[in-house]
């Protein structure tokens, strides 16, 4: 991911549901750029935000080692607006599992009122797609370190997940590289 649309990991229930929030802020070049003269977080970011939310909740149980991408969006329904200065949380099911993907429903609140309904299937892309991975292994465990999934993150017994053992080795390596 290069761009995230999300801030932080409030709750991870591994393979069952994961909570975000996403603070909507003026210094946002989107919220002012994407209809100059109407501030607003624009619905398309919100549903890359539970893309994104949904798409973590789904690769860890893959242990963040597949290709995971959004297929397709099944609903959106929206009710209202984001502006800057509101909390969304964004919450992600999932559904159905396959060996080739996974449908999730997401719900959004503004400030603790619905404001959306999402479904999104995801494909779980096989070797015929490449076998370069998405993302630098270090780059990942940092970012989902910031996002606080491992803080909040635990299995359906309610025991913590770990950083996945190749994700750490990367992390501990480029942590003595720059050293």
């Amino acid at each position: 991911m290069r761009w995230y649309w999300i801030d932080r990991f409030e709750k991870f229930v591994s393979g069952v549901e994961a909570v975000t929030i996403k603070n909507v802020t003026f210094s946002e070049e989107v919220v002012y750029d994407y209809l100059p003269g109407y501030s607003h977080y624009p619905h398309s970011l919100i549903i890359e935000g539970m893309a994104q939310t949904g798409g973590l909740l789904l690769s860890q149980l893959e242990d963040f080692t597949q290709k995971i991408v959004l297929a397709k969006i099944s609903k959106a329904e929206f009710e209202g607006i984001a502006q800057p200065g509101d909390q969304l949380r964004l919450t992600a099911r999932l559904l159905s599992r396959q060996t080739d993907g996974a449908i999730v429903e997401g719900h959004v609140e503004v400030n603790g009122q619905p404001m959306a309904t999402l479904g999104l299937t995801f494909a779980i892309l096989d070797d015929s797609f490449g076998k370069d991975q998405f993302f630098i292994p270090s780059d990942l465990c940092r970012v989902l370190r910031a996002l606080r999934l491992f803080d909040v993150g635990v299995d359906a017994d309610g025991k913590p997940i770990q950083v996945p053992e190749f994700l750490a080795s990367a992390e501990s390596a480029a942590l003595q590289a720059a050293d």
